[in-house]
């Protein structure tokens, strides 16, 4: 078990980041981008720094859908399209397999702690700052 563990935190602790934004808010994203990332997410984390998240990147623009499946933090997921707004935002809850989707074609997933996009009045339309920097790499 505890080996386990490790290697969870070990594997997650070597994900690249990104800063990116929501008009003057800050954001500080660890990047999913490849199928084990993805899959792997912000499971079994117990916290998450106040203007921390996990931005997913997928391979194409199409549905998109999350769930909460050994993840103990609550937090909220904005779905994005390719050129970085937001389609839908949904909160979820810890530890189960709700499915939530995107309310279109979505490129990216920015899971935050629960109730981040809402406190700052960030709503669906409102478009993130820095995705470019992912295109450029």
């Amino acid at each position: 078990m505890f080996a386990v563990a490790g290697y969870v935190a070990a594997a997650q602790a070597e994900l690249p980041t990104v800063q990116l934004n929501a008009g003057m808010y800050l954001i500080h994203a660890e990047v999913a981008a490849d199928m084990g990332s993805r899959m792997q997410g912000l499971m079994h984390r117990k916290s998450m720094p106040a203007n921390a998240g996990m931005l997913f990147i997928f391979d194409e623009a199409s549905t998109q859908c999350m769930w909460m499946k050994n993840t103990y933090v609550p937090l909220s997921v904005a779905f994005l399209d390719e050129s970085g707004a937001i389609l839908n935002i949904a909160d979820m809850q810890p530890q189960t397999e709700q499915s939530h989707c995107s309310s279109g074609p979505a490129r990216y997933a920015l899971e935050m702690n629960q109730g981040w996009f809402a406190q700052r009045g960030i709503k669906p339309g409102t478009k993130l700052g820095g995705l470019e920097k992912l295109r450029r790499r």
